[in-house]
């Protein structure tokens, strides 16, 4: 297990990590399912807690499989063993997603965790063993995700069976997650991997992809549900076909940045590129629970109030827009999309939900596609005069 080379060409996303996301697909699922469920029993406030810590464990783990793969990636036997290893734990966490929200109880999560953290450890110890070179990284790696993981498991005792005692459970949770996030920069004090600028900007690319594709299947399957219930078609129609657009539009804004030559040339920027990433995902994937709230209102399932099943989609989306281009800005200085179109994007999809009463809940979502639509029309022009008079 020697180190990449970080100039190495034509490096792309293996066939073993195709597979892995796959497993993180069943995960976001069941994270936008149970956030979906909340909004509509009107506890959305209750939802959004256990949706952005569960599903920091599954970014969190996805991300580090990623970096660590791109610098020592071997493909070889015991790298294929332990990455199933860390696969089971995708599972063993997405199965203890629903007694997270109903219950308060994270012990699957937290196995699940443990489970696909105990197998990068088991990567780092081998990268610290067979390649000299970069020992005294990994070996900090090993360590500091080690004593976290502790952590994480100390977390399961402190008592929650007491409305007052739970904010100790969520200090924990913000303490253990800085401690996550000072370990990269504990550990590569000494020695930067050699992770690969262009391969780690396709990995989270299809990543993006993988969780706008989760969102399209939640899309599908929720008119289809809805119209086997002998609902109107109509407002489905607008729906379907505003969700689709939304969907597209919010992917071509993503791949208008050229993350991968940024990359490239500001190495020192990307930890903050990759941990914005958690509000991009989050976004993308609590979007899919938002679209499954409409879906349902739509077709006369929900007795939801509008503006809060707008809501559901337009705080998303405005989350994205905005993530999405301070992420990038921590690597390039020249970024194509910029703030004077981001601002007034994120300001118009948030204020629409108010009108929802008034012109109702499918021609919102319609007016939020349109934003985002016009959005990309105007990056796009923006790019072409940037282009001209350079």
């Amino acid at each position: 297990m020697s180190a990449r080379d970080t100039e190495e060409s034509h490096r792309s996303s293996s066939p073993l990590e195709a597979l892995f996301d796959l497993t993180f697909v069943v995960a976001v699922a069941q994270v936008a399912d149970q956030l979906a469920r909340s909004i509509e029993r009107g506890h959305a406030l209750q939802g959004v807690v256990p949706f952005v810590m569960v599903f920091f464990a599954i970014w969190w783990a996805w991300m580090n499989f990623t970096w660590f793969a791109s610098a020592y990636d071997t493909d070889d036997v015991p790298y294929r063993v332990l990455s199933l290893l860390q696969m089971g734990g995708v599972l063993v966490l997405a199965a203890g997603v629903p007694a997270a929200f109903q219950h308060q109880d994270f012990f699957g999560i937290t196995l699940g965790y443990f489970i696909m953290r105990i197998g990068l450890v088991a990567q780092w110890v081998r990268a610290a063993i067979e390649n000299p070179a970069g020992r005294t990284t990994a070996i900090r790696y090993a360590v500091g995700v080690t004593v976290v993981q502790l952590g994480w498991l100390a977390r399961l005792l402190f008592p929650t069976d007491a409305a007052d005692q739970w904010w100790t459970v969520y200090l924990a949770f913000v303490l253990l997650v800085a401690l996550e996030f000072l370990v990269p920069y504990w550990a590569e004090r000494t020695g930067m991997t050699t992770w690969h600028p262009r391969h780690i900007a396709e990995r989270y690319g299809l990543f993006a992809i993988i969780l706008l594709g989760e969102t399209i299947a939640v899309l599908a399957a929720g008119v289809g549900a809805v119209v086997d219930s002998g609902a109107r078609v109509g407002p489905l129609l607008v729906v379907g076909i505003s969700a689709l657009v939304l969907i597209f539009g919010l992917w071509w804004l993503y791949f208008l940045q050229p993350a991968g030559d940024g990359l490239a040339v500001n190495r020192e920027g990307a930890f903050f590129w990759g941990y914005l990433h958690y509000f991009i995902f989050a976004a993308l994937g609590s979007l899919g629970a938002g679209l499954e709230v409409v879906v349902r209102f739509a077709g006369g399932q929900q007795t939801l109030a509008p503006f809060v099943a707008a809501m559901a989609v337009a705080i998303p989306v405005a989350v994205y827009v905005v993530a999405l281009v301070v992420a990038h800005l921590q690597i390039l200085p020249g970024i194509v999309m910029h703030v004077w179109v981001v601002v007034p994007t994120a300001v118009l999809v948030l204020l629409l939900p108010l009108l929802a009463n008034a012109v109702g809940l499918p021609a919102i979502v319609a007016l939020i596609a349109l934003v985002v639509a016009a959005a990309v029309a105007a990056t796009m022009v923006l790019g072409r005069r940037k282009v001209g008079t350079s």
